[in-house]
């Protein structure tokens, strides 16, 4: 493993051990990145290129289709995501149930350039809620055909709860329909 994400871990409470037992896998940090949307707070959202066209054509099929969508969270660094459990952490929650939400800091998809968190209108962002969507029913039925699949289903391998928000471009895995874990 990474010496630096060891570190970083550990100084999390997060030991090497705990990751190996939950088969987290290092995710490489993106260098190569472009804008794939701008949200309604101004703040880009950054893909590697191919994910990035890859979402605009998922985003333009969806409307088509009468769906709208839109990323809430892209791309995020390792430093950032380290900052992120820190704040959880400083919050007073404990850190297993950290990392049932939050990957550990280099073990996250959005390191990639390749996730997306998802949402629709009128809809909460990052809130279960999404799965009772026509977006998330779209998403089910056609993401793949673009290259994207959920990422954390129902019942993961990971120990993640359901995010039916969390989609990542491009993987060798398929496509799990969340009621197929239940």
């Amino acid at each position: 493993m990474n010496p630096r994400l060891v570190s970083l871990n550990s100084d999390l409470g997060i030991p090497s051990q705990f990751l190996a037992a939950r088969g987290f896998c290092e995710c490489e940090e993106a260098s190569c990145l472009e804008v794939a949307e701008v949200g309604a707070d101004g703040k880009d959202h950054l893909l590697v290129p191919a994910a990035a066209n890859a979402w605009h054509n998922l985003k333009s099929a969806a409307l088509s289709d009468g769906v709208s969508l839109f990323i809430v969270s892209a791309f995020r660094s390792i430093d950032r995501q380290t900052e992120i459990v820190r704040r959880k952490l400083e919050a007073g929650a404990p850190i297993e149930d950290i990392l049932t939400v939050c990957a550990p800091p280099g073990f996250s998809e959005h390191h990639t350039g390749r996730a997306v968190d998802l949402s629709s209108p009128g809809c909460r962002s990052l809130e279960l809620e999404f799965e009772q969507t026509s977006a998330f029913a779209w998403l089910r039925a056609r993401a793949s055909e673009f290259g994207y699949y959920l990422s954390y289903p129902i019942g993961n391998n990971y120990g993640y709860q359901f995010e039916p928000w969390h989609w990542c471009f491009n993987n060798a895995q398929p496509i799990v329909p969340a009621d197929a874990a239940r």
